[in-house]
């Protein structure tokens, strides 16, 4: 039992954020012999990407747990509880057992500094081992050969796409973002990629190469597509024996998440899974249900909220331009509306400017708001960044409660507000509207 109070290791981590982001591992490592190498005792798959990282991690850990499997799950960032970031099957980390994993860590650092991230990271490691799970999933946190999780092993490395995001860490080129992505691949550990940018691609092919890992490229070497005749279906063909023809085939597939970019995902993962079968083998059943009950909170989240007429509302974290570009797409084709209501926020480090432009010509009413983080940018300088044909429609509000409040109040049978931009907001917005994820 332990003798410290959640409030207090909840507290001790939350003062690490006042540190800056540190890439490198070799503090990571140091600090990871003083725990006896937790990341040692399971199998692991390790995700990176710019976008997509959590979806795939999700439908793995769903399907895998639909098997039979104990799956931990480790990802970032949370939307309002840090014990989001901790799960094994569909159980996120209990108060008791973040306390104690986190009054260990404590100890050991003995006064030493470590990020947020760092520590997050060791407490998944630890807790995973504790509770002796079959398999670990991963998903990098920032960019990939520097990152805090870029110290395991894996049975397979996934990167599942390549796009502008986090520059001031990455470089400010494709080219260069995806060398710190590429940077997971280890030699002789088979890679999943579903990157389609060719300047990217290039790159990571490059790093397969160099290290002699075997590359299974979406579109190439596996592929998912709608089924024309139902589109609501969708079909796998998987990877490809010696004669060519896909050693699994499985039509009439469902998705539990939304947007035609999921099919993508959905693919990425199932090719996961044929490289782990000899390990982890899941049946064609398995892969059938856990499709129809992967869940991914706050990406493309659709509710009706309860009001005297119901509220039509859509969660987002698009924070990214790919992000954007995926959620215009899906506004468009996936979802009806006569208003769009535009509930936005981002933070001040990201490319605000090419990320908001996808969206705001869709709305109808745009309001800009202001998380309760230091690096969010303020609605006046949102309002600013639109062409003067936008700017009539925008109005600012200074707390994600306000904002949610003159949204509701301005909604219309018939319309959606649409909450994104930032995690941060969607996380917040999230909390306000239907209650915390994890339970208390």
């Amino acid at each position: 039992m332990s003798s410290m109070r959640y409030e207090d290791a909840w507290s001790f981590l939350d003062r690490l954020q006042f540190f800056k982001i540190k890439l490198g591992l070799d503090s990571m490592n140091v600090f990871l012999e003083s725990l006896d190498q937790p990341q040692k005792s399971y199998p692991c798959i390790h995700i990176g990407g710019t976008n997509g990282k959590g979806s795939v991690g999700a439908t793995l850990v769903t399907i895998l747990s639909e098997a039979g499997y104990r799956v931990g799950f480790y990802t970032s960032p949370h939307l309002s509880s840090v014990r989001e970031r901790f799960r094994i099957n569909d159980r996120f980390i209990a108060q008791e057992a973040f306390t104690r994993q986190a009054e260990r860590i404590i100890g050991i650092l003995d006064g030493r500094q470590i990020t947020y991230f760092e520590f997050t990271t060791a407490l998944a490691m630890l807790w995973f081992a504790d509770q002796q799970v079959d398999l670990a999933i991963f998903e990098v946190g920032l960019g990939g050969r520097l990152d805090a999780t870029n110290v395991v092993r894996p049975l397979v490395s996934v990167i599942t796409n390549v796009g502008y995001d986090h520059e001031q860490y990455l470089g400010n080129t494709i080219e260069e973002i995806a060398f710190e992505k590429a940077g997971i691949i280890k030699a002789g550990i088979p890679v999943v990629a579903g990157v389609k940018k060719p300047e990217a691609l290039e790159v990571i092919r490059a790093t397969a190469v160099r290290q002699h890992a075997p590359f299974y490229l979406l579109g190439r070497d596996f592929s998912g597509a709608r089924e024309k005749n139902d589109p609501e279906k969708w079909a796998y063909r998987g990877l490809k024996t010696g004669s060519g023809q896909p050693q699994l085939t499985i039509d009439r597939l469902s998705l539990n998440i939304r947007g035609d970019y999921q099919v993508d995902n959905a693919s990425i993962a199932l090719a996961v899974l044929e490289l782990v079968n000899p390990s982890f083998p899941v049946s064609q059943a398995a892969i059938s249900a856990g499709l129809t009950k992967v869940s991914w909170p706050g990406r493309l989240e659709e509710f009706w909220l309860d009001k005297p007429e119901p509220v039509h509302i859509l969660l987002d974290g698009a924070h990214n331009p790919d992000g954007a570009v995926a959620l215009k797409k899906s506004l468009l084709h996936d979802f009806t509306w006569s208003r769009l209501i535009l509930v936005w926020a981002s933070m001040s480090d990201k490319d605000i400017k090419n990320t908001l432009l996808e969206i705001a010509s869709l709305a109808d009413l745009i309001i800009f708001t202001r998380p309760e983080a230091e690096r969010s940018a303020r609605p006046e300088a949102l309002i600013d960044i639109l062409p003067d044909t936008l700017r009539g429609r925008c109005t600012g509000s200074d707390s994600v409660s306000d904002a949610l409040d003159r949204a509701i109040g301005a909604y219309k049978t018939g319309d959606m507000i649409c909450i994104a931009g930032s995690l941060y907001l969607v996380g917040r917005a999230r909390q306000l509207l239907l209650g915390e994820l994890v339970d208390q």
